[in-house]
């Protein structure tokens, strides 16, 4: 299974919604869609089913950037949040 990325809008925002798989190969190319303002790009990651490291790496720094992470799993969250410490 590898990541899909679909990009929609909503208002203001642009929408990225992941599913399947987000592992370090795909941090880059998740950095380039991004374009660099970050304030108004949400993440949906409703159907990611496994994040390695370096993708929960990559999710906290985006929140802590000013993305907002919508439907984070529950394993992804504490993971970030115990990357924080």
């Amino acid at each position: 299974m590898t990541l899909r990325i679909e990009r929609s809008a909503r208002l203001r925002f642009t929408v990225f919604t992941l599913s399947g798989r987000m592992e370090a190969a795909q941090v880059p190319e998740m950095k380039k869609l991004f374009d660099g303002d970050y304030r108004n790009i949400i993440l949906d990651l409703r159907d990611v089913r496994l994040a390695d490291r370096d993708a929960v790496r990559f999710l906290r720094d985006c929140e802590a950037d000013g993305i907002k992470l919508e439907n984070c799993p529950a394993y992804v969250r504490e993971w970030m949040d115990r990357e924080k410490d």
